[in-house]
């Protein structure tokens, strides 16, 4: 796994696209362990971070490829914006998974039976080979391939009967690429809740296919899987406006785990000081794993390295769970009455921001979000399912610039 570093993510960008892109549409399904992952990119944890950004991908793989020859790689990238866009305008779905991993942890107290069966998943004693083993490969490596995390979701959803929320949050708390809306809405997917009434069912034949006979459970697993219902409805909301960037005056940059990329924002000018701070151990009431938690705070300070000499200023990394005094006091001590950052989709940096906005206000101090172009072009075309989104990728490429012929152009983005 390339390091938490934009250098290391764009390395690993460029020999993707040179060495394995052309035969990605045909391998990238195989999860052949975690010694041999050349059949896929190893991106996901550099573009969470954004380390490395979406539209950085495409230009990279349609400047060396055809669209036709890199399109499976190029939905990819398209899937992870969809879901997104389709979260931004959903943020319910978030708060009411967020609510019931609290709720359901807590149950774990008293529900002996969900506890007992719960307890045996996340320490690999199912005695489902394979499921054990990607526990243990979760843990010690914070990674698991794609098509692993769909058979270990449906696994434990439908053969083990366990609460499709306390998997999410499993997932969350270890993926060094845990993503809120990504993991939330896979999940969801998986269980049939979000695309109403299509599940996904891990079958043994389809294991043993692709991990390449590493692993076979057959007679282990759930026959069937029932669709999961739900009785509410999430009502679709818009997204957020723009906001203006402060003019003529001091403003101090925060660095977040949503965005390894400060110095391609569309700032004006450049900051007086910047300081970065790290969440990942929001995502959850339990801790978060080990692996999640080094690679966001690498990316975090590789960011805020980058950004202090690009910008030629001061910075600042600090660890505090309370962004709200921490902010205040940093630009009290600093003189901004404007604090600017990279816009932060649903999830915990997001909670923690709109809470931090509030306190920041009651002293006079603007907390502004700047937004990527990428993001404001794709993101509207993320209400309904993935498949509207993909209709128009030609069309979005052409919006953002992006054509397979064309050299790399810079990345841009825009206040809201």
């Amino acid at each position: 796994m390339p390091g938490a570093s934009r250098s290391a993510g764009l390395g690993r960008l460029a020999a993707f696209v040179a060495q394995s892109l052309s035969h990605y549409p045909r391998a990238r399904n195989f999860d052949f362990g975690p010694q041999r992952r050349g059949n896929v990119s190893l991106l996901s944890p550099h573009v969470r971070h954004r380390l490395v950004l979406e539209q950085e991908l495409l230009e990279a793989a349609l400047q060396r490829h055809s669209l036709t020859a890199a399109n499976k790689f190029v939905q990819e990238v398209f899937w992870r914006t969809y879901f997104k866009g389709w979260l931004e305008q959903r943020p319910d779905v978030w708060l009411d998974y967020r609510a019931n991993v609290a709720r359901l942890i807590k149950s774990l107290d008293s529900d002996t039976d969900l506890l007992r069966r719960y307890s045996a998943a996340v320490s690999g004693k199912t005695g489902i080979d394979c499921f054990d083993a990607w526990i243990s490969e979760l843990e010690q490596t914070g990674y698991l391939h794609n098509h692993a995390r769909m058979w270990f979701a449906s696994i434990w959803i439908f053969t083990l009967r366990l609460p499709w929320q306390l998997g999410a949050d499993l997932f969350l708390r270890h993926l060094i690429d845990g993503d809120p809306a990504s993991n939330t809405l896979s999940w969801r997917w998986v269980a049939g809740l979000h695309t109403k009434g299509k599940t996904y069912l891990a079958l043994s034949k389809n294991i043993a296919r692709y991990t390449d006979n590493r692993f076979n459970p057959d007679g282990k697993l759930a026959s069937s899987a029932p669709a999961l219902v739900e009785s509410r409805v999430f009502p679709l909301r818009d997204l957020p406006l723009a906001q203006a960037l402060p003019h003529d005056e001091d403003y101090g940059l925060l660095i977040t785990e949503e965005d390894g990329c400060p110095e391609t924002l569309a700032l004006r000018g450049k900051p007086k000081l910047v300081l970065a701070a790290v969440a990942t151990q929001q995502r959850s009431p339990l801790p978060s794993g080990a692996r999640a938690r080094e690679f966001a705070a690498g990316a975090v300070a590789d960011a805020l390295t980058r950004a202090t000499q690009h910008f030629a200023v001061d910075g600042q990394l600090a660890e505090s769970e309370d962004w709200g005094n921490l902010l205040t006091e940093w630009a009290a001590q600093n003189n901004v009455s404007n604090i600017v950052t990279a816009y932060a989709p649903v999830g915990p940096v997001a909670e923690i921001l709109a809470a931090t906005s509030t306190h920041l206000q009651k002293h006079g101090i603007r907390l502004l979000q700047l937004r990527r172009t990428y993001d404001s072009v794709v993101w509207p075309h993320a209400r309904r399912g993935y498949f509207k989104l993909k209709d128009k990728i030609p069309s979005l490429l052409e919006t953002l610039g992006i054509e397979s012929e064309d050299g790399f152009q810079d990345s841009r983005s825009e206040a809201v």
